[in-house]
């Protein structure tokens, strides 16, 4: 019991040494040295005021919100454009990238395309048949391959045909 006594009295001057200040030169330093530091912000830039143009008096300058499209000697807008009230076919209501070709079937002289959809049910299909959301008709099939042409309409309203193909799925 003599002992707590004299742990009791050393205990606060073991507790001051703890109390010594090891990094007042670091805590000065960081203190110290923003103090002369300003800051400079450029003025903001003159604002000029917006004058509005008049497209009904430009003077022949074309309307930027009607579409131009350059028409070619002897070309007719709407020349490619697709029967639009012709019955669709099934394969018509799928994209053509969702379309696979699984198979070739020979009867005849013709070949048959086989064809699956993303409903996963299997059609034949052979030259002349439409599939996919762009007007795309069958042109060639082979064995390992599909033909088609599709037509597209770009943004001026004209329709034009690009070749696209399925390939057979090993």
């Amino acid at each position: 019991m003599t002992r707590l006594p004299l742990l009791l009295l050393l205990a606060p001057l073991l507790l001051s040494a703890c109390g010594r200040e090891e990094f007042q030169d670091l805590r000065d330093f960081v203190k110290n040295s923003g103090a002369n530091m300003r800051g400079k912000v450029a003025p903001p830039p003159e604002i000029k005021p917006y004058e509005p143009f008049s497209y009904d008096n430009a003077g022949g300058l074309p309307d930027p919100f009607k579409p131009r499209k350059d028409v070619k000697r002897g070309e007719r807008p709407g020349l490619n454009q697709p029967d639009l009230e012709r019955r669709r076919e099934a394969l018509e209501e799928f994209p053509l990238e969702s379309l696979k070709m699984v198979g070739f079937l020979h009867q005849g002289k013709a070949g048959h395309a086989i064809v699956r959809s993303p409903d996963t049910k299997l059609h034949r299909i052979k030259v002349g048949n439409y599939l996919g959301q762009n007007f795309g008709q069958v042109t060639e099939i082979s064995d390992t391959e599909v033909k088609i042409k599709e037509t597209i309409q770009d943004s001026a309203g004209d329709w034009s045909e690009r070749m696209s193909s399925l390939q057979l799925i090993e």
